[in-house]
């Protein structure tokens, strides 16, 4: 009989990406890596997938791997660590860009389809940084309350890259969008396993679309996005959550009438009022569909119970980020947020970017020592202690915090 571990073995037994003849692919041939073996005492593992660092395995099928904390001492966030999710299981395994085509249909004067070359040659790249944040990240510490369902996230479902591409407002144009549109429609090349599942296709609203800083990017830190994180294309919604992130785009439909699927009627809603909560045993009034993200900072560095001396200087380090007004403060508390310090900020890479943030701390006294962060936007929309509950775990914002032991 197949044991759990063997399935897992055999299912991630795909290799690093490989490029010949236009066609991009994981090599089915290269042998799975797993610094640790799997079992109850280490779960969720750390598994090394193809052209990636090791990560955090939530699900093999389709891939949910999470960043672990460390990286985010950092603003920018490397491909090899990058979080990866898929929803549905048959997800593209290769890319042949001497076949593959962007379709731009629907509501338009023409039909249009592009090659990526076209994409790249034929529009304005434009280049900027954003954070990609899955809706859940986060969900694990709702469970003080109740456990919300869905992968139990922690930190890591988020990245922040510098995404390169083409305006999809240029693309619609290019197109010619007829006046009665309201929406614009994207799917990708994922694929459900049963008839019944519903393929992931999101919409926007067309002034968004027409007005606002979405891309569909080509290049994801300068290199081309990587298959595991929607190679060949991915539309970029900069300071909304990653569910409207369509990976691997391959049709664009413009649409006079609102989309009411599934992932546009039910799927990723919150509760509509101002804290986006409820009580667990609470139905919420009235919800919509999640869109910007709240302010946001991490400690990644020191990891939690790090041994310190007396008197030693410790560097604290993280991110910080919002939906994008800019990061104007990060604080740090040593007594349990009675008082808070003023952290150093990094570079302003762009108001949609991973700010970073350092503070030198000398520890005084001997003992366990509680460090809170907290950051604060320039709306001065400023992150709660902890973050109310909803029933999808979406949303968790509530301060980060580790704990120094000093000797």
């Amino acid at each position: 009989m197949s044991t759990r571990r063997e399935f897992l073995k055999r299912s991630l037994a795909v290799a690093g990406l490989t490029a010949v003849g236009g066609v991009t692919s994981l090599n089915k041939a290269f042998a799975f890596e797993n610094p640790n073996e799997i079992s109850i005492e280490n779960y969720p593992p750390l598994v090394k997938y193809p052209g990636k660092v090791p990560l955090i395995l939530h699900v093999d099928r389709p891939p949910v791997l999470e960043t672990p904390k460390k990286y985010f001492d950092k603003a920018i966030t490397p491909n090899e660590a990058f979080f990866v999710r898929w929803h549905l299981s048959d997800i593209p395994t290769e890319v042949d860009t001497s076949k593959w085509r962007l379709k731009i249909t629907g509501n338009v004067e023409r039909e249009v389809e592009l090659s990526l070359e076209d994409l790249k040659t034929k529009f304005e790249p434009v280049s900027y940084y954003a954070v990609l944040q899955c809706s859940g990240n986060g969900r694990a510490f709702f469970q003080k309350k109740q456990t919300p369902t869905g992968t139990q996230w922690t930190y890591g479902s988020m990245g922040n890259a510098l995404w390169t591409g083409v305006r999809v407002a240029d693309i619609l144009r290019y197109a010619g969008v007829k006046p009665d549109s309201i929406e614009v429609a994207f799917d990708g090349l994922d694929k459900a396993p049963y008839p019944k599942t519903p393929d992931v296709i999101r919409s926007l609203h067309i002034d968004k679309c027409l007005y606002e800083d979405l891309i569909l990017a080509y290049e994801m830190n300068g290199e081309p996005l990587p298959l595991l994180n929607g190679f060949p294309l991915r539309l970029v919604v900069p300071g909304w959550y990653a569910t409207h992130w369509i990976k691997a785009v391959t049709t664009i439909t413009v649409l006079n009438k609102e989309l009411k699927n599934f992932w546009m009627a039910k799927a990723y809603h919150i509760p509509d009022n101002a804290c986006h909560c409820v009580e667990p045993d609470e139905k919420p009034k009235r919800k919509r569909i999640i869109t910007f993200m709240n302010t946001k900072s991490v400690i990644a560095k020191p990891e939690n119970n790090t041994v310190v001396k007396l008197g030693e200087v410790v560097k604290l380090a993280g991110v910080a980020f919002d939906r994008g007004y800019g990061i104007k403060t990060v604080l740090v508390s040593f007594d349990n947020g009675k008082t808070w310090k003023q952290a150093k900020l990094g570079p302003e890479l762009g108001r949609y970017s991973f700010r970073e943030w350092f503070y030198y701390y000398k520890p005084e006294k001997k003992g366990e020592i509680k460090v809170l962060v907290k950051a604060i936007n320039k709306n001065n929309e400023e992150q709660p202690y902890e973050t109310g509950w909803n029933p999808g775990g979406y949303m968790w914002n509530g301060l980060d915090s580790i704990t120094l032991k000093v000797v």
